[in-house]
């Protein structure tokens, strides 16, 4: 049940994106499109995954283990930008079309601040761990159910701003403009999960 909490907190209470604004680059360039939207969801889940399983192995067993702590931070954007470029490569043969519709944003993968921060907070132990330890298992299920939860919100975003396509939008908040105008509403929309990892850590005395 613990596992579950950690699911729902780190997709619906606290979106890396709608709560904590961490990765808004992507959820603002990259979704205009489903379809897009899909893909960049797909390939930041894949991302953030792997890294946090290979930053945790490099905190523990190489910058703590030999007082390295000051690296952290160039550690990690080093192998994130590595596990960038075998997503480039296989995206590139495998589907041509969703490398060409993510174009530059797939590189700012690299730079991603949502990618760096979860890898940060799951190698320090310093995430909600809804009563569990902090553990390798307990930061990849963290990290996962943090990149479903960027995937949900910008695939949702997506689906807005194709359905703003087809309005007839007053020319002063047209593009950008009505795009931020949504997202913040976006953001409201799921404050209304506030306070549910609470009621049901209670609920099942956790």
């Amino acid at each position: 049940m613990a596992y579950i909490l950690i699911i729902i907190t780190a997709i619906f209470v606290n979106n890396i994106v709608l709560s904590q604004f961490l990765g808004i680059c992507p959820f603002l360039g990259v979704s205009k499109k489903i379809e897009t939207a899909s893909g960049m969801g797909m390939a930041v889940a894949f991302v953030l995954t792997i890294a946090t399983i290979v930053t945790y192995g490099i905190q523990k067993l190489v910058l703590e283990a030999f007082g390295l702590e000051y690296l952290q931070t160039i550690a990690f954007i080093l192998v994130i930008a590595a596990l960038v470029q075998m997503v480039e490569i296989v995206l590139k043969k495998v589907s041509p079309a969703l490398y060409q519709a993510l174009g530059v944003f797939l590189p700012l993968i690299t730079t991603n601040c949502c990618i760096l921060g979860v890898a940060i907070l799951v190698a320090n132990g310093t995430y909600a761990t809804q009563g569990l330890e902090p553990s390798l298992l307990t930061g990849v299920v963290f990290a996962f159910s943090t990149a479903l939860g960027f995937a949900l919100a910008l695939i949702i975003f997506a689906g807005v701003r194709e359905q703003l396509e087809m309005m007839n939008i007053p020319k002063g908040v047209r593009g950008m403009s009505i795009a931020l105008i949504t997202a913040g509403l976006l953001a409201m929309a799921f404050m209304g999960f506030s306070g549910v990892d609470n009621g049901l850590s209670r609920l099942f005395g956790l």
